[in-house]
């Protein structure tokens, strides 16, 4: 049994507003100086902080008192057609056409157009399943251009009422009456934590160091030394200890990455004081997966793992390979991934 409340501007104000309250789960509302509508998603051991009109991106996350978000430039949301306008977020969703960094013969924002769309509705859900109470953010956005595509995109996020961890998830429906190409990746940007070590309990066939170099990024002398020491073992690299050499960013993409019996992979990002930040996905949803370190005075960032359909290079790159996604008019893809926070126990008993 659910129950499904909806959401309208109208009722967000400057002041903070308890929305919904309930023995697990509380959910407020307001609007940042900067105009940005928020949701705050608590449950007993934290809280998200969603912005549900703008892409539903979630903007921080907290957990046990432990802070899950990239270090960034940005004090509050900001009102943005693209995401580099308010790059300071926990999660965004980052495609859905076109996704990564554009090539200079591309013509694609950074990401695409997903990450700050304006969504049409928005809804919250409580109720109860197999695993036990949840409560459901979510909504949907049509976007369609004249001569163009036309899709429908349904995110949600979902909390429990004991767990650090929550789904995100992601279907996206083609309503043209023509395939759709599909770039897909859940951007989740991790805090940096100094000495924390990258486990994935499963493995993965092989690690591959991005050779290619983006516009943003302007080497130095001594990170392009440290990326000629590590592209022959990008393996090698399973401790984030040389926060000098991660300015500029350093990005790596895993090949045939392992599942369980379930089919779900699993990453973490293990901290010194015992707790670890997790994500866990299924490889036949997200074919590929990247991981992006950067560390610098303004920025601070450990996305441990990206699953993607494809490599963040831009569309011209990525069709050439053959990694864009066709979606044929009327069909759905679905994306789902587990992601959040463990204590040392939750995390032991996971490793095990």
């Amino acid at each position: 049994m659910n129950t499904r409340i909806n959401l309208y501007p109208s009722l967000f104000g400057e002041a903070r507003r308890t929305l919904l309250q309930s023995e697990s789960f509380k959910v407020s509302a307001w609007v940042y100086p900067s105009g940005v509508l928020a949701v705050e998603l608590a449950n007993r051991r934290g809280h998200l902080v969603v912005l549900p009109y703008q892409g539903q991106m979630i903007w921080s996350a907290v957990f046990d008192g432990c802070d899950l978000t990239m270090k960034n430039l940005f004090s509050q949301p900001r009102p943005s057609p693209t995401v580099i306008g308010t790059y300071g977020c926990f999660m965004f969703h980052s495609g859905l056409l076109r996704n990564g960094c554009p090539s200079p013969q591309d013509d694609h924002p950074l990401h695409g157009e997903m990450p700050c769309a304006a969504m049409d509705h928005a809804w919250l859900e409580v109720g109860d399943d197999s695993a036990g109470p949840y409560l459901r953010l979510g909504g949907d956005c049509e976007y369609v251009q004249g001569f163009g595509d036309r899709y429908r995109a349904n995110p949600s996020v979902t909390l429990r009422g004991d767990s650090g961890l929550f789904d995100i998830d992601m279907q996206v429906t083609n309503l043209a009456a023509k395939p759709m190409d599909l770039m897909y990746m859940a951007h989740m940007n991790y805090a940096y934590v100094e000495g924390g070590r990258f486990i994935e309990p499963l493995g993965v066939e092989r690690v591959r160091l991005r050779s290619s170099i983006p516009a943003h990024v302007k080497p130095t002398p001594a990170w392009s030394a440290y990326m000629d020491q590590l592209a022959p073992e990008p393996e090698q690299f399973q401790c984030l200890e040389r926060p000098a050499l991660y300015d500029p960013e350093i990005v790596f993409f895993f090949d045939g990455v392992r599942a369980d019996a379930s089919g779900h992979a699993h990453f973490l990002l293990s901290r010194p004081d015992g707790g670890a930040f997790y994500t866990g996905y299924r490889p036949d949803q997200f074919e590929h997966a990247a991981r992006w370190i950067l560390h610098n005075a303004d920025q601070q960032v450990a996305a441990f793992v990206l699953p993607s359909t494809c490599e963040p290079e831009g569309y011209r790159a990525e069709s050439a390979k053959g990694h864009v996604r066709s979606l044929a008019a009327g069909d759905t893809a679905a994306f789902s991934v587990i992601t959040g926070y463990l204590s040392a126990t939750e995390q032991q008993a996971l490793v095990r």
